[in-house]
């Protein structure tokens, strides 16, 4: 789903790039609401979680393959508008050190894999958790068909997108049916990635998990026979449990997918590639070089390493590293920003 330079023409690009930016604007203030001392490394993590995942391309239909977008994924883990930075972090990352999505493309992406798939996810995800049980089992439920929603409205977006400013002349009904057809099939795969993800984290640490807050039933004592509401205090053992444990679980699993299982991912074309192949979308795309063909990690592979699997797995690991660092610096100063506003609100004693 990475739109390349020369899918879409100057203006609209330009377009998407100012509502992109107001998007990230909106999300960094925010983020601030969402993130405090636990949460913000987290973040951080799921950044570089996503650009792991979004290595191991997985088949769905003949010659065709997809992975994950992510967006439902962050904004269930760690809030909506955190979950379009951590987006945006993983599509700068790729595109600025992997040669992969366009740089002209960059806010024609950040709209579309970042703002579209939260916004869809997001809400979806609210509206069944007001009906269903409030249960964690629901919270799974929900993100899984955030998540599944979340795939096709990416795709659709992307057409939408095209119609207005696409390079080719190519019929929008053919590129939606296609568009669509085919991410209905991808976001099945990125449903249970979500789901699973998702459940894994709420299975041990549901404080973590932002979408399940609120959903707890608190603690009950019994006192001369009945229950009561144990006190506040009671439950702050939980809540300031370290993160430390799941941050390493989290960042050990992070490179042995990038580093390790990227090597075994499909090498079909994704979704959008084969539409575009298919469709006549990219006839113009050759015209255009990526601003960063020439960089060493371009297409995931450090050049100089004649094995394939040890270029592709070290270039993982390396993009998972330089995604934490960016994506926790990021997150951390907007976490500053938060504990800073408050002091400076407050009038200097006389």
């Amino acid at each position: 789903m990475h739109v390349p330079d020369g899918f879409i023409n100057a203006p609209v690009s330009v377009a998407a790039g100012v509502a992109a930016a107001a998007a990230v604007a909106v999300s960094l203030r925010g983020a601030r609401r969402e993130l405090d001392e636990r949460t913000a490394p987290l973040a951080g993590l799921v950044a570089a979680f996503i650009f792991a995942v979004q290595m191991l391309n997985f088949p769905v239909a003949a010659g065709t393959s997809g992975h994950l977008l992510g967006g439902a994924l962050a904004a269930i883990l760690v809030g909506p508008y955190t979950g379009v930075l951590c987006v945006s972090v993983v599509l700068l990352m790729q595109g600025i050190l992997f040669a992969d999505g366009g740089l002209t493309a960059l806010g024609v992406n950040i709209t579309v894999m970042g703002v579209v798939t939260v916004v869809v996810a997001y809400a979806t995800f609210r509206g069944l958790l007001k009906v269903l049980p409030r249960t964690r089992r629901s919270v799974t439920v929900a993100a899984f068909t955030g998540a599944l929603f979340s795939v096709p409205a990416s795709a659709a977006a992307f057409t939408l997108l095209y119609a207005v400013g696409g390079t080719t002349d190519v019929a929008i009904g053919k590129v939606i049916t296609a568009m669509v057809g085919v991410h209905v099939l991808i976001g099945i795969g990125e449903a249970a990635i979500t789901a699973a993800t998702v459940g894994a984290v709420i299975a041990v640490r549901p404080d973590l998990v932002h979408g399940a807050r609120g959903l707890t039933a608190p603690l009950k004592l019994r006192v001369g026979g009945e229950l009561v509401d144990a006190p506040a205090a009671a439950a702050e053992p939980v809540a300031a449990r370290s993160t430390k444990k799941v941050w390493a679980v989290g960042m050990v699993s992070a490179l042995a997918l990038a580093g390790i299982v990227s090597s075994f991912a499909s090498g079909s074309p994704d979704g959008l590639e084969k539409v575009a192949a298919d469709k006549g979308i990219d006839a113009k795309a050759d015209q255009y070089t990526h601003a960063t063909a020439g960089s060493p990690l371009a297409d995931y592979e450090i050049k100089d390493i004649g094995n394939e699997g040890l270029s592709v797995g070290l270039a993982g690991v390396i993009g998972v590293g330089a995604t934490v660092a960016v994506g926790s610096g990021v997150f951390w100063a907007v976490r500053r920003r938060r504990t800073e506003e408050p002091a400076a609100a407050q009038p200097s004693a006389v």
